[in-house]
């Protein structure tokens, strides 16, 4: 028998995973038996699967105590991926802080934490970044552009006023400049599997100045190819997230967002390590990249590191 895979996702996410159809056909040619499973299912032993792969879990973002929970109970039967730690760490976007601080350029950020003053808060951030016509206020906690809000620098009142209402709910928020270059060039979001670049896509803008959020849909991404100073960001990225976490090998799979500063140069935006979206359509190579890169991993796990498989 071969390796034993769960897919993870959820009953209100599957259906706009445009990667798992990909990835299921890819894995059934690289001999890894893959099933598409719920993490909020009860009924499923997870201990009989090799590995948990988080796939398409967003339903978490309302649930994230249940769902870190979920994730410490798999780590304890079976292996995650990618581990725990990994997950723990970067749901949370103050991991920015801890790439800024190993020298990977990020967008300029500043975090504000409840009980603290919304609108003195956003004056010390402005004063700070002089330059920033516009900013973004966002909780450190999320996915997609859920709760993401744009503001003009002269709607001051209007930002402290969301600002204290997404601290007055108990959340963390991020502050950001918002940077011109992703309404003229996109988001470059570019896709590593075992450490390895393969494929990037450009993604729209997705916060409109009227304050409309769009959705991160198919129509709004695109596929192109990543620039060599974009490939040696996002490696640089990976490379710090893995030091940090003391991991003995590099991240199954990673998605690093980039868009360029005000110099030109690319900043990360966001980090997925957790559960990205891998844009595979734009790329379907990538499915069977990824898919190697599965089985080498599984290989590799000590219960299915000798010939006689499970132990």
């Amino acid at each position: 028998m071969g390796s034993q895979l769960a897919l993870v996702t959820d009953e209100t996410s599957i259906a706009i995973d445009y990667d798992m159809p990909l990835l299921l056909d890819a894995l059934q040619e690289a001999g890894v038996e893959a099933e598409i499973c719920s993490w909020r299912d009860p009924d499923i032993a997870w201990d009989r699967f090799d590995a948990v792969l988080l796939r398409s879990p967003w339903s978490y973002t309302d649930r994230l105590q249940e769902f870190l929970d979920w994730c410490e109970y798999v780590s304890d039967v079976t292996s995650l991926f990618n581990p725990l730690p990994v997950v723990r760490w970067n749901l949370d976007k103050h991991y920015l802080a801890d790439l800024a601080a190993a020298g990977v350029p990020v967008v300029p950020s500043g975090f504000v934490a409840p009980g603290a003053d919304p609108e003195a808060a956003l004056r010390a951030f402005l004063a700070g970044h002089d330059q920033a016509a516009e900013i973004v206020v966002k909780p450190t906690i999320g996915a997609y552009s859920r709760h993401v809000r744009r503001f003009a620098r002269t709607q001051l009142p209007q930002a402290a006023a969301y600002l204290a209402e997404l601290l007055g709910e108990g959340r963390h928020v991020i502050l950001q400049p918002y940077l011109d270059a992703i309404d003229t060039h996109g988001e470059g979001d570019l896709i590593h599997f075992a450490g390895t670049y393969s494929h990037a896509i450009r993604k729209h803008a997705l916060l409109l100045a009227d304050g409309t959020v769009k959705e991160p849909t198919q129509d709004a991404r695109s596929a192109r190819e990543a620039t060599d100073d974009e490939r040696a960001v996002a490696a640089a990225a990976l490379d710090a997230a893995a030091a940090h976490l003391e991991l003995r090998e590099p991240l199954l799979y990673g998605r690093v967002d980039l868009i360029r500063g005000t110099d030109g140069k690319p900043l990360v935006l966001e980090l997925e390590l957790c559960e990205p979206s891998l844009s595979m359509p734009f790329a379907p190579a990538s499915a069977t990249r990824f898919a190697r890169a599965i089985g080498t991993r599984l290989h590799r796990l000590p219960h299915l590191s000798t010939t006689n498989g499970r132990s």
